[in-house]
């Protein structure tokens, strides 16, 4: 496309090759730049980028970047790209993903036509198109959490997908967020890491914070009648299956514990092997690209995982549901 975007207009869509290009003319050597005034400048918009995507904003138009200048703007969001890294937590590049995504959706509703265009074929998608391909459809659609994406509830005719008015606004982002997420982590040296070590601290422990917040202190009494037996299962020494080494991970890390932590969990069996368990552990818990969630309630009966159910299992359809329910309940008694 013959489109050439002005230094003000990528600053929004950072993740466009242009806006990188623009980045790197200004920065030959990352350590320099870091010790820099302008580096510190884009250090400290990075960290602003993400502490925002942590608390979900999805407001844009008060963004203070008015005072630097583009392209220390662009490299805070290559920088916020290696604070996550670094920081080794896949939930923070799932959220730094989403808010990027999330971000260059705002600009793009009030973008005139042809840069909506430009910025849309460039991360590969037709604004003009009211049909998808099947294969590619099924190739952006799988994180969209909304039923109406699924396959099955779609009009496909000929081997394309017929889409809404509105929804290709919806795919552009959902594109956005998958090729920032698919992109990271990145292999960051080490000495760089530990140059940003005091904002990757600083990040994770506000993380930290938020899970403590959303799940509180962790109280084993909480834990449903289905964790509790998996974790009496490994006192036991019995083998879990594949399923149930997953929920059991992927339900204690949710709630806030590290892998360390998990891993002790496993240490109670008899048998325990610390490096695949720490594999295991690591793997699930996100180290390995991807952050799982835990198994629903339904999931945990498919896979006989269900076990010594209670009346409150009844009020609920998730573990995670069931423990915040017996810690409120357990608040209220106090």
């Amino acid at each position: 496309m013959g489109i050439v975007l002005d230094r003000k207009e990528l600053i929004k869509y950072p993740f466009l090759k242009e806006s990188q290009q623009l980045a790197r003319r200004h920065v030959e050597s990352l350590e320099e730049f870091l010790g820099s005034s302008p580096g510190v400048a884009a250090l400290e918009r990075a960290k602003e980028r993400v502490v925002a995507a942590l608390t979900f904003k999805k407001e844009f138009g008060d963004e203070n970047t008015q005072n630097l200048k583009p392209e220390i703007e662009i490299a805070s969001y290559a920088i916020a790209r290696m604070l996550v890294s670094c920081a080794g937590d896949r939930s923070l590049v799932d959220r730094l993903a989403r808010y990027e995504a999330e971000r260059a959706s705002f600009f793009l509703a009030a973008e005139e036509p042809e840069i909506r265009r430009f910025v849309a074929w460039s991360v590969g998608i037709d604004t003009g198109a009211v049909a998808m391909p099947v294969t590619r459809y099924v190739e952006l659609v799988p994180h969209l959490r909304d039923r109406r994406w699924r396959l099955v509830n779609r009009d496909v005719r000929q081997g394309g997908v017929n889409l809404e008015a509105g929804e290709i606004d919806e795919l552009i982002r959902e594109r956005i967020r998958a090729i920032i997420a698919d992109q990271l982590p990145l292999r960051v040296p080490t000495g760089i890491c530990e140059r940003l070590a005091p904002v990757t601290s600083e990040i994770t422990a506000l993380r930290q914070q938020q899970v403590l917040e959303q799940f509180g202190e962790i109280k084993e009494e909480a834990f449903p009648p289905c964790i509790s037996a998996l974790i009496q299962a490994i006192t036991a020494g019995t083998n879990l299956t594949h399923m149930g080494r997953f929920a059991i991970t992927s339900f204690l890390h949710t709630i806030g514990m590290n892998v360390a932590q998990i891993a002790d969990v496993f240490a109670r069996a008899p048998d325990f092997d610390p490096d695949m368990t720490m594999y295991q552990v690591e793997h699930i818990s996100g180290r390995g690209g991807t952050e799982y969630t835990p198994p629903s309630c339904a999931t945990m009966r498919t896979f006989g995982l269900c076990a010594n159910r209670d009346k409150d299992c009844e009020r609920v359809n998730h573990p995670l549901s069931y423990y915040r329910l017996k810690k409120n309940m357990a608040k209220k008694r106090s």
